[in-house]
């Protein structure tokens, strides 16, 4: 009888990110593509960045999609493409990477937290409205760990207020909320594609993507020095091109995004299916309106026993990541804002992010899973 595949021998030591399958797999086409650039000779913004720029715009289902350096450069470009600056306000989460509110406070915003849903670990929509201000000029709702927050009521709050929306999508693309892809649905998308994302280059690089011609054309003028004609600046920019090589990996690696993301949904199916049941641990919750892509599997581990679940893992070789130990507003550049988010700090003592990857192994899921049930037991 055939063995499944992924019934193999769990590893030695299980990473939280294994890459080596995508890899192998995809060598031959990654490396004809890297050779076709060497051999073209043209390295920085080049017929592959055209030609990525095309295929993520059709693929997002967007008029425009602008390739850039970073996806934290993604949020800055995005922002002051909107006209966001010195003064303004703009609400986001405290529970997210830091580059989401540094984004906003390196355009000379203030960012106004909001705390978070413990389910779903994105924005509390409830708590919005009452953060809105005469000086809040925009919203960024963070689409956290592959999963879409709910984006009707933050549209609607924000076409009643005047407000702009810029979609932090650095771990969610390929995601959906209603049908739709998440980054299609506010003013602006802004996508990151840092190694370790869903879609991810072996270097750095960003997007932002939206469907309106004015913001597409300052973006694309921010990220080359403020120019749409070389050496003709009319705005203040940035050096912030995706260069070849990243955007040939990209256009290898594109095609099989879809395939990818159902294969971390099967894996969080295995995952649930594995984990219910197991006293003192929470497992995510994924929404109706949401095709989360789980760029984590984070679970909550309750009782305060989250860091001795980790130290036990690790030494049954189950690598495992906290995002994040500190919300944003408790890291020490916002400490003086002197803010009380009671359901991000206690997040943040709680989540573990387990080990997930497109084509992870059963066996390896039913390892983790065993082994957290025996540590907690």
């Amino acid at each position: 009888m055939r063995m499944d595949p992924r019934e193999i021998a769990v590893p030695r030591r299980i990473p939280v990110l294994d890459m080596s399958h995508e890899i192998q797999t995809l060598k031959p086409q990654l490396m004809s593509a890297i050779e076709a650039v060497l051999d073209r000779g043209a390295f920085i913004m080049g017929q592959n960045v055209k030609d990525f720029e095309r295929e993520a715009a059709e693929y997002l289902g967007v008029d425009y999609a602008i390739a850039l350096n970073s996806g934290t450069d993604a949020l800055v470009i995005a922002l002051l493409a909107c006209g966001i600056g010195e003064g303004d306000e703009v609400i986001t989460t405290p529970f997210t990477f830091f580059a989401t509110a540094e984004a906003i406070s390196r355009v000379g915003a203030v960012p106004v937290f909001v705390d978070v849903d413990p389910g779903t670990y994105n924005m509390d929509i409830s708590l919005l409205e009452s953060a809105i201000t005469e000086r809040t000029k925009a919203i960024i709702p963070v689409h956290l760990f592959g999963q879409s927050i709910d984006m009707d009521p933050v549209m609607e709050l924000a076409k009643q207020r005047d407000l702009i929306v810029v979609e932090d999508v650095a771990q969610a693309f390929g995601g959906e909320y209603k049908g739709s892809k998440v980054g299609t649905i506010g003013d602006m998308g802004c996508f990151s594609f840092f190694p370790s994302k869903n879609l991810g280059t072996y270097g750095d690089g960003g997007l932002v993507a939206t469907n309106d011609p004015g913001l597409a054309e300052l973006a694309a003028m921010l990220r080359t020095h403020g120019s749409k004609k070389k050496y003709y600046n009319e705005l203040i920019g940035f050096n912030s091109r995706l260069d070849e090589i990243q955007a040939a990996i990209l256009r290898v690696k594109l095609p099989y995004i879809d395939i990818w993301n159902e294969g971390r949904h099967q894996a969080s199916e295995r995952y649930r299916q594995l984990l219910e049941g197991i006293e003192g641990i929470v497992l995510p919750v994924e929404e109706d309106y949401s095709k989360h892509v789980y760029h984590q599997y984070t679970i909550r581990v309750l009782h305060a026993r989250r860091d001795e679940l980790q130290a036990k893992l690790l030494a049954e070789g189950i690598s495992t990541m906290i995002y994040y130990p500190l919300p944003v507003h408790q890291l020490p550049v916002y400490q003086s804002m002197n803010l009380s988010m009671p359901v991000a700090e206690s997040l943040s003592s709680e989540v573990l992010s387990l080990p997930i990857w497109p084509q992870i192994e059963v066996s390896t899921q039913r390892y983790i899973a065993d082994k957290i049930r025996a540590s907690l037991s």
